[in-house]
């Protein structure tokens, strides 16, 4: 085509030389008006390019006029939400950058940030009782101000099955926690915290969980609700007493592989969350139709191997609406190969899927070049948008001053824009 083109132009602009030169002057100046015209009328200025072929493929696969620009939001390493002048600021400031979408934790150290009578029944708590948290609907604020920024609040399940060693949720009820094979169910986290792991193959649990994710759906006027890989569990835990039995009655009275990573026992425990999970699915579409389930997981085999999460299943079943592949990779090489994973390329053929940059941690910073690189690497493969983690080091945590990362941030997302939706994935 473009050869055509091409041809076509060149006999036009020589007929047009070979008559000017023959009428004269005047006719010269005509000449290279109509060349003028000509040119600017064929060249492709950014703004006017050839309208899409498929429309809906291209916002899948990513279009300039809608992203995802997101931000996780929690109260780990991080003071945003314990006051509400800082939270409302903060949402002032993610605004004034373009951001689109608000990823709140809700459910975080064994306890809810909003008031629930679900957590309260089963904790006796009804909110996290740490100082600023106290007296305040998190939730509720966030989607106020959000919403009057016209930006997405999707609440966040941080911990998902996840809770603290001596939480009141793990004390009152030890007969929910998973195990090992020699019984212990203590998991350290970055050699820290102690953890413990709710039993996701228990009805009790999943009972709870659900409530839990329906209290919300159905009180509060959200767009969406995200989970990641704490909606598993690690692979080496599993060998608690309820799981092994549920295990016998299926295999004729076999004990679990004493292998935590035999294929076989990984995914027969990944089925059972998968089940779970659909359940639930239908649970928050039941509640609140508007709401989507967005998951924010590690790349599949992490999470599959890992923390048992076969994400790619449930999205292959039609149980995500939105994925942010969690890729916090320092080598760009590799962080091109993680973007260019099989069960990632095929999710992006139909819901949205975005990428999650890491913008820096409480001790490690990361510097605005890699970012920025990160997110072109994004754009360049035509993800559907990034979502940044977290808050506090997009200008906070990090190697340059507040001032010089809010700047840079609002050059890179330099105009507003909507988020796609699922719905225009769907031809």
């Amino acid at each position: 085509m473009k050869e055509r083109i091409a041809k076509s132009f060149d006999i036009f602009a020589n007929k047009l030389v070979q008559f000017s030169q023959e009428r004269g002057r005047l006719y010269w100046w005509v000449f290279l008006f109509v060349l003028a015209f000509t040119l600017v009328s064929i060249t492709p200025f950014p703004g006017h390019s050839q309208p899409p072929i498929n429309q809906s493929e291209q916002i899948c696969l990513g279009n300039p006029q809608q992203e995802i620009r997101g931000v996780w939001l929690t109260n780990v390493d991080s003071d945003v939400l314990f006051k509400a002048d800082q939270t409302k600021e903060a949402i002032a400031l993610l605004a004034k950058a373009n951001f689109n979408t608000l990823y709140p934790t809700v459910w975080n150290w064994g306890y809810t940030l909003y008031p629930s009578k679900i957590a309260e029944s089963f904790t006796g708590l009804p909110l996290d009782p740490t100082e600023g948290l106290q007296d305040r609907d998190i939730l509720a604020e966030m989607v106020e101000l959000g919403h009057q920024q016209d930006m997405r609040v999707i609440p966040w399940f941080e911990f998902g099955f996840m809770a603290p060693a001596d939480s009141e949720l793990a004390k009152r009820h030890p007969e929910w926690l998973t195990a090992r094979q020699d019984g212990s169910s203590i998991w350290w986290e970055g050699k820290v915290h102690q953890r413990v792991w709710l039993n996701p193959l228990r009805p009790d649990v999943q009972k709870f969980m659900t409530d839990l994710i329906v209290e919300i759906v159905s009180n509060y006027d959200i767009d969406g609700i995200q989970l990641d890989d704490h909606f598993g569990y690690p692979s080496e835990l599993g060998y608690d007493d309820y799981t092994v039995k549920l295990y016998q009655e299926e295999h004729q009275d076999k004990l679990p592989p004493t292998d935590p990573q035999d294929p076989d026992w990984v995914r027969w425990r990944a089925d059972k969350i998968t089940d779970y999970v659909e359940t639930l699915f239908h649970e928050v579409k039941q509640h609140n139709p508007r709401a989507i389930v967005s998951v924010s997981p590690n790349p599949q085999d992490f999470s599959l191997n890992s923390f048992l999460l076969d994400w790619h299943r449930w999205e292959r079943k039609g149980l995500i609406e939105e994925l942010v592949v969690q890729i916090y990779r320092d080598d760009n090489d590799i962080f091109i190969q993680e973007l260019e994973q099989p069960e990632i390329q095929a999710a992006r053929e139909h819901i949205p899927v975005g990428i999650g940059i890491l913008t820096g941690l409480k001790g490690r910073l990361i510097p605005w070049q890699r970012i920025y690189r990160q997110v072109k690497i994004a754009r360049e493969h035509k993800f559907a948008g990034v979502s940044f983690f977290f808050y506090e080091s997009l200008w906070n945590l990090a190697t340059e001053s507040p001032i010089t990362r809010q700047a840079a941030l609002k050059n890179l997302l330099y105009h507003q824009t909507q988020r796609p939706d699922i719905s225009n994935c769907q031809s």
